[in-house]
């Protein structure tokens, strides 16, 4: 996917979250009296304006990072006596925590309508089946064996790879017992495997659990088929069509795609004799891989071929149906799941139990949103579901400048009758700006780190 096709999913993506975010406040302020200045999506220059017939003024600015509704507030400005009870500074302490939070819940909203689409759709996915068990790791301590399914972790199902991970994901940097569920092929007898853990991959960059288990999951070797073969390239000049088996090269078998690949990015403008299988019947090519050179000045080869893609077995294969109602409770289920997970992740971040390295910014975001487009809706869905999730969350942290500070402030003033002076408050934001903006610097450099 292009550079422009990116940036344009990530705007898209990032504008739908900033849009529900400020509509939940701008829809609750109005309901309370509080008179509604501007609505604004982005930061920085307009880039357009307009103004409405309810005399707000609507904004679309460049930075896609972010959005704000400005109130009438005397704080800010003057305000005209005949409208000084329409402004947020007068509303009381409890219309103010409504409106600081209708921003996070419509956050929370928008995550349950999305991830009942996902449902409503159906989910797939592979049975979590062990392929290999590493030599004196936890796996092989805990008695698991190859062939077997893990079904459950710790009490809650587990029937395909990405709810293993993430049931798995929950236990990093914890200690204690850890409990997994397995069953062997064909039998319906659930055995229960207990794993000892010790502050499990605390500290660990890019956390991968079922590989500190010592386990890998069964996945179809990738044959070298051909799927699709690039007009005027070196495959097609060679002879080669889809549907071909690549059986050897120069006499050595060739057992894997990847092995495959090996050869020819190792041989650019070598001529190779290939044995393909079609339809049955061996027949000899020559093959002249064409030369690349990449940005770092070596040259590879390039045939111009595509892979054919793995078949599942079908007795691993997962769907989930789901009617409107059943798909609505999962989607419920599933936010919750998703906001204990991102509370517990910030906990264990603060006590030194995950590395802060694991923080994102807007480059890996704007990576994972472009790669979960290439997938599909459901796919982008899912994504967006997270990221709704993740972004009330933060908004609700009780730091100065987010949502969850607003709602400090209104708690103390209800609970004592006065409110935070103008000096605390002024002084508490600068200290949340500064460690949201440091924040968002630090994730940024990790961005980088990444690319």
């Amino acid at each position: 996917m292009d550079i422009l096709q990116t940036v344009v999913i990530t705007v898209f993506t990032l504008g739908v979250l900033v849009s529900v975010h400020e509509y939940g406040h701008f829809w609750v302020a109005r309901r309370c009296g509080v008179k509604v200045l501007r609505f604004s999506v982005g930061f920085g220059k307009p880039l357009y304006t307009w103004h409405g017939k309810d005399g707000v003024e609507y904004v679309i600015a460049g930075i896609p990072l972010g959005g704000y509704v400005k109130m009438l507030d005397e704080r800010e400005a003057p305000v005209a006596a005949e409208e000084q009870h329409m402004a947020f500074n007068r509303a009381s302490p409890k219309a103010r925590i409504a409106i600081a939070a209708a921003g996070p819940l419509a956050n929370f909203a928008l995550a349950i309508l999305v991830y009942w689409l996902v449902f409503l759709n159906g989910v797939n996915g592979v049975a979590p089946i062990i392929e290999e068990i590493e030599a004196g790791s936890l796996a092989e301590r805990a008695g698991l064996e190859v062939g077997q399914e893990i079904v459950t972790v710790d009490g809650e199902a587990t029937p395909t790879w990405e709810a293993l991970q993430l049931q798995l994901l929950e236990r990093i940097g914890e200690s204690g017992l850890l409990t997994l569920g397995v069953k062997n092929d064909g039998s319906d007898i659930v055995a229960q495997r207990r794993v000892e853990l010790d502050r499990w991959m605390q500290g660990a960059e890019e956390p991968n659990p079922v590989q500190e288990l010592g386990v890998t999951l069964y996945t179809p070797k990738i044959v070298p088929k051909v799927a699709d073969v690039v007009a005027g390239s070196a495959a097609e000049r060679a002879g080669l069509q889809a549907g071909d088996l690549v059986v050897a090269v120069d006499g050595e078998t060739m057992t894997s795609w990847q092995q495959w690949v090996e050869v020819v990015r190792a041989s650019p403008e070598v001529a190779m004799t290939m044995t393909v299988n079609r339809g049955g019947e061996l027949m000899s090519l020559e093959l002249t891989p064409e030369r690349r050179v990449d940005e770092d000045g070596v040259a590879t080869g390039f045939v111009g071929v595509s892979v054919a893609p793995p078949q599942w077995p079908e007795a691993m294969q997962r769907t989930q149906h789901y009617g409107v109602v059943g798909a609505a409770v999962a989607a419920g289920q599933r936010t919750w799941q998703m906001t204990s997970f991102t509370l517990e992740s910030i906990k264990k971040m603060l006590m030194g139990l995950l590395s802060p390295k694991n923080l994102s910014g807007p480059i890996t975001i704007a990576k994972v949103a472009s790669s979960s487009a290439q997938y599909g809706v459901v796919a982008w869905l899912s994504f967006l579901g997270l990221l709704s999730v993740s972004l009330a969350v933060l908004n609700l942290l009780p730091i100065p400048i987010l949502d969850g500070g607003h709602i400090v402030y209104a708690l103390i003033e209800w609970a004592t009758g006065r409110p935070v002076t103008e000096q605390v408050q002024a002084w508490a934001n600068q200290v949340g700006l500064a460690l949201v903006v440091s924040v968002m610097v630090f994730a940024l450099y990790n961005d980088v780190l990444r690319l």
